[in-house]
């Protein structure tokens, strides 16, 4: 039941087609936009770590430990290990006392261009701390020490932080705790796939969260999403696109990997989800864009970022224009 949601053209040749499924919710919850199937099972990645910092902030890991707006964020964060997200995760060690070796995600080199060069220039090498999940795991992992559960073995399916997230994120996206199918992201933790709906119910609540009925739960996505929107480079990076919603402060943003995002509306009350079935987040910005605007959203100037930062144009390797990308999807 997918359908187009992108084209894309080399000069006036259609070159790609990328392909997918829409859902938009409303404060009922019920479907109120659909492109494709709104029931179609998607995985989370990392669109899903705003739910998977709320048990650690719920529990007073904030309090605890001192942690500012900015090491919040982090926790939410696919960074991309420039200088600032680095400052950031050595600040998080330091007010928690955690340290690199208890990270289980595979040592890596930052995704960030510039700063993956400089550490090579400079013959550094691969490190836990650059996996764009570390602040991901330093969250689940104070979270534990805050708690007293074993630090080895946070990753675990059956471990108690990884049951309270996977409880958290049922009561998020309304749907029962059994019916969520389970995975091994790609860092090492357990991943859960939902249908689009609850994926964008649970989104909805991160805008809403008067929708939340648990008063700590409710207060602890107010802090994790202030702190988004505090810090929305700290969540992605320089000129991404969860950075680039995240400055306005009317919408909840994060994407994950293999083409899934979860968007929502503060004003609007509305709560979006959709996925691209061919893995891509080229297409991220197009797609979203093109649902604001269909949806008439009043914020010119959030549309016109997004323009300006994500243009259509396909460039070739010397700068110069081939070609258009263009969203063809009509809510």
């Amino acid at each position: 039941m997918e359908q187009v949601l992108v084209e894309e053209y080399r000069n006036e040749t259609l070159e790609c087609l990328h392909r997918g499924h829409i859902c938009g919710v409303g404060i009922d919850r019920k479907v109120k936009y659909e492109v494709g199937d709104a029931d179609y099972l998607a995985f989370l990645r990392s669109a899903g770590k705003p739910f998977q910092a709320i048990p650690g902030i719920r529990a007073g890991i904030q309090e605890a430990y001192g942690l500012t707006d900015r090491e919040i964020a982090i926790m939410t964060a696919s960074h991309r290990g420039e200088s600032f997200h680095m400052d950031t995760i050595q600040r998080f060690m330091q007010h928690t006392g955690l340290a690199e070796s208890n990270l289980v995600c595979a040592e890596s080199y930052p995704m960030h261009r510039a700063s993956r060069e400089k550490i090579i220039r400079e013959q550094g090498h691969e490190r836990r701390i650059y996996h764009n999940c570390s602040g991901k795991h330093f969250g689940v992992l104070s979270y534990c020490k805050l708690m007293g559960y074993p630090l080895e073995g946070y990753e675990d399916p059956n471990h108690p932080a990884q049951l309270e997230i996977v409880k958290t994120l049922a009561m998020m996206a309304e749907m029962p705790e059994d019916q969520i199918a389970r995975g091994i992201d790609g860092c090492g933790l357990p991943v859960f796939a939902l249908p689009l709906r609850h994926i964008a119910t649970a989104y909805l609540k991160l805008a809403c969260p008067e929708l939340i009925e648990d008063e700590k739960t409710r207060e602890a996505v107010r802090k994790i999403t202030a702190a988004m929107h505090a810090y929305p480079e700290n969540v992605s990076g320089t000129n991404r696109i969860c950075s680039t919603l995240l400055m306005d402060n009317n919408i909840v943003a994060k994407g994950g990997f293999k083409g899934i995002y979860g968007f929502s509306l503060r004003k609007e009350q509305l709560g979006f989800a959709f996925k691209i079935i061919d893995g891509s987040d080229e297409e991220w910005a197009h797609i979203v864009v093109s649902i604001l605007e269909q949806i008439q959203y009043d914020n010119k100037e959030t549309i016109q970022r997004i323009h300006e930062q994500f243009p259509t144009d396909i460039r070739n390797d010397e700068g110069k224009i081939v070609g258009y990308s263009k969203g063809v999807f009509v809510l």
